[in-house]
């Protein structure tokens, strides 16, 4: 890298590499899995780089994860302390954005979690808990509008596996848009992020599924942002762009089939300019996550230098796209755009019961061999989002309810959620009753934000 180079917007690098937490010692989601990253950036000097800075996470606490979750039995079953590291990781890059310490983060982060659904039971896709989830409850809890009107927040999910756990939260909120670029669910885990999966009966079109072919490119990567998700974006108008930045689409990844090289990571940053980033996966520990994530910083803070970048086993025809590929991805770009412009009239999965829209589910969870099944209800309501249940059972966890009260619920939802639960501890069928109160906000109580330099370490 040439010298000096300076930022043209600060970056905060949250960096926390679990060292001490691994699935299984020989697991893709295992302690070496960022150790070749700290050294690369490191060694390229990146935060000697005037407008770079590395920060330390905060641990987040139980009672912010379960903002975002139902967790099954408890808190303590589901998250170990590299898990309450990671969500405060994310935590922590929020706090840097939104009390303008930098203007732009990266939550350089491990365990992921963006296959972490509302209901967490334990570990699938290697992820426990969501943490862009935790952190957008974080930010709405901390940092409303000075105007008082919802903040407008868009995930854009660019790991190569579809982003369901996200998918699953936010399906039906208004105010945030969920869109998932990922290789297409027929060919690989977890087989899901097609579109009609376009949101709930308070959010249509506000989920988004691009679900791209198997070797698709940097080309077929950048069409699909300047092509779909800008234009959106553009409409959409969010307050806050958050990157889930999963690098396993990447040409060397052993888990996936897809073309992307690290300059591709690096452009496609630069044209979406998120405002926070937060790592997914990525499971190519030495040919590709050290250069993808030095790329992806360089990115974010607005240097150029990420052209030169140039990994290992990086050729012109490993990362060739067919012509097909992209005229493919022309037609499902327009499905996609006219999907949020004219999005249907009701939800196109599921189904209606009187004033209520139901699913049912069965969900696997592949790293620790669980199913759960669920059937849950939105209520259909004029006034508030409405009233999310959730009636869940799993080979670990008998029959629970689950009652999630959107943030500026109306009169009528709030009363129903507290008939429900009384009810419910009434009638004494369930193992676990638990509630999400939407506009019951945590103050926030962190410490203060902390470098690696601080004196004394």
């Amino acid at each position: 890298m040439s010298s000096p180079l300076v930022a043209s917007r600060n970056l905060g690098v949250v960096f926390f590499p679990a060292f001490d937490w691994a699935i299984t010692p020989t697991h893709p989601e295992r302690q070496e899995r960022l150790l070749y990253t700290r050294d690369q950036l490191e060694e390229e000097g990146l935060f000697d780089i005037n407008g770079v800075k590395e920060y330390r996470p905060v641990f987040a606490r139980p009672e912010q994860l379960e903002r975002a979750h139902f967790l099954l039995p408890d808190a303590k079953s589901v998250a170990s302390e590299s898990h309450l590291a990671a969500a405060g990781g994310a935590l922590t890059a929020a706090r840097l954005v939104m009390e303008k310490k930098e203007d732009r983060a990266f939550a350089l982060v491990r365990p992921p979690g963006h296959h972490a659904m509302r209901v967490s039971n334990g570990n699938r896709g290697f992820c426990n808990i969501n943490n862009e989830a935790v952190m957008i409850e974080y930010i709405r809890d901390n940092y409303p509008r000075p105007d008082g009107r919802p903040l407008r927040i868009a995930i854009v999910d660019t790991d190569v596996h579809h982003g369901d756990g996200t998918q699953d939260i936010f399906w039906n909120d208004p105010y945030t848009l969920f869109i998932s670029l990922h290789q297409d669910g027929r060919t690989l885990y977890p087989g899901t992020g097609f579109l009609n999966e376009c949101g709930g009966p308070a959010a249509l079109g506000r989920n988004l599924n691009i679900p791209m072919p198997p070797e698709t490119s940097d080309n077929g990567y950048l069409f699909c942002i300047r092509n779909a998700v800008l234009p959106i974006l553009e409409n959409f108008k969010p307050d806050i762009i958050i990157n889930s930045a999963g690098q396993d689409n990447h040409f060397t990844d052993p888990l996936a089939n897809m073309r992307l090289t690290a300059r591709g990571y690096a452009r496609l940053n630069a044209l979406l300019n998120p405002d926070i980033a937060v790592l997914e996966g990525g499971y190519s520990i030495r040919g590709a996550l050290p250069y993808v994530n030095l790329a992806i910083c360089l990115a974010l803070a607005g240097i150029d230098a990420w052209e030169e970048i140039r990994e290992p086993g990086w050729t012109e025809s490993a990362t060739r796209e067919n012509p097909r590929i992209g005229e493919y991805l022309g037609k499902l770009c327009a499905q996609v755009v006219d999907l949020y412009f004219n999005p249907p009239a009701k939800p196109l999965d599921g189904y209606r019961e009187g004033d209520l829209h139901s699913r049912d589910k069965r969900i696997f969870y592949d790293t620790d061999m669980l199913e759960e099944r669920q059937k849950e209800s939105w209520k259909i309501c004029d006034h508030c989002a409405g009233l999310h249940k959730i009636e869940t059972r799993s080979n670990r966890v008998p029959q629970s309810l689950c009652l999630a009260i959107p943030r500026g619920a109306c009169e009528n939802c709030r009363r129903e959620a507290k008939k429900l639960e009384r009810e419910a501890k009434k009638a004494a069928k369930y193992a676990n009753i638990k509630v999400i109160d939407g506009d019951n906000i945590i103050p926030d109580s962190m410490n203060g934000i902390t470098d690696f330099n601080y004196a004394g370490e």
